[in-house]
């Protein structure tokens, strides 16, 4: 089958988006389908990452000078009128006449849907957020908590909903690195620590967290890795930083083996975003932060569920998480969030993906 992709990445937008959909992509093509993503040239973009990735990226025009307002909500982070996105991308459908045309945008609702719908055979919605209508043949919400209701009255009755984190869009490589990475928490101790705020963290967060563990007590002989993304703004802030902690402070840029090095963590500080199924999925322990309204869910859920800890950014965060990191210096503490962290994901959301749109009869 042929697939097209309408996906953005930007400094305000993140990297979530494109990154789920090129996992998406890639089992897609290793299937023997045809992919071909739609991207605008905003500022921060990741086109050249997915044509890394051995995509054809079609690109659309750089955004307007206008922000364009809501509703939906995110209306602003398309940076242009959804007529105008819809407009484009349909002529661009148009052409390629794909079976399956997916879109991954919070800027986009129900009438940009019904405007491009025609020009693929169907339409399959990727969403987080369930504060919008829309009008597709499927749609996808992997995150934790979400329910088949939340979407009741926004999707048609023939909409087929594929819903919470037994659908999460992970690589491969966290599958393969999932067994090891269970057996290796059965006798947890608090030896390595990751910290990973995202592919963009405007707002150097990381900043923050480094600053406020140096005021923490920690092993003497813990080490620290950061991973940041290759747009992220604040690299040289950051690498002057890791060179002032009491441990040694890692900095690892645009990384290809992500679950690799989930793998071998003990700990990790992160955002409450696409990336908490893969932390799941490994069975790692995870401190959380909100970064965004639409972070607020995911993490609420997993703190409920007991795979995570939460520090509180709008506050001074230096007492809150030494709190946090005290507690879990007890190894029976990390276990147990690495055992509810396991349940949560398998690491196999993609394949069953795949076999529905691949079987999907409206």
């Amino acid at each position: 089958m042929k697939f097209a992709i309408r996906v953005d990445g930007s400094l305000q937008i993140g990297t979530g988006h494109v990154m789920r959909c090129l996992t998406l992509a890639n089992t897609l093509r290793i299937s023997g389908n045809e992919v071909t993503f739609i991207s605008r040239r905003l500022k921060g973009n990741l086109i050249e990452r997915i044509e890394n990735g051995g995509f054809n990226v079609i690109k659309l025009s750089a955004a307007e000078v206008e922000c364009p307002s809501g509703p939906p909500t995110h209306a602003a982070w398309a940076e242009i009128s959804w007529q105008k996105d819809a407009a484009e991308t349909r002529e661009i459908v148009n052409a390629i006449g794909p079976d399956w045309l997916i879109v991954d945008h919070y800027a986009f609702d129900y009438r940009w849907e019904q405007a491009t719908k025609g020009a693929a055979n169907r339409l399959m919605v990727i969403d987080d957020l369930a504060d919008r209508s829309h009008d597709c043949d499927a749609l996808l919400d992997q995150n934790l908590g979400r329910q088949p209701e939340d979407y009741e009255l926004l999707v048609p009755s023939i909409c087929k909903l594929l819903i919470g984190p037994e659908f999460a869009l992970l690589r491969p490589e966290f599958s393969n690195q999932r067994p090891n990475s269970l057996k290796r928490r059965e006798n947890p101790k608090l030896r390595r620590l990751l910290i990973n705020m995202g592919g963009i963290d405007k707002d150097n967060v990381t900043g923050r967290i480094l600053d406020a563990l140096k005021k923490c007590s920690l092993p003497k002989a813990l080490s620290i890795e950061v991973i940041l993304g290759k747009n992220a703004p604040h690299q040289e802030t950051i690498i002057a930083e890791s060179k002032l902690m009491p441990w040694p402070t890692e900095i690892s840029i645009e990384v290809e083996d992500m679950a690799r090095r989930m793998a071998r963590a003990d700990l990790s500080i992160g955002a409450a975003g696409s990336s908490s199924w893969e932390r799941c999925c490994l069975g790692l322990p995870v401190i959380v932060l909100v970064l965004a309204n639409n972070q607020k869910a995911i993490s609420n859920a997993l703190i409920e569920s007991g795979a995570a800890f939460a520090v509180d950014l709008s506050v001074a965060i230096d007492e809150d998480l030494q709190r946090v990191v005290q507690r879990l210096q007890a190894p029976y503490v990390l276990k147990s969030m690495s055992g509810r962290a396991s349940k949560i994901s398998d690491g196999e959301g993609v394949n069953r993906i795949l076999d529905i749109l691949d079987k999907y009869e409206s």
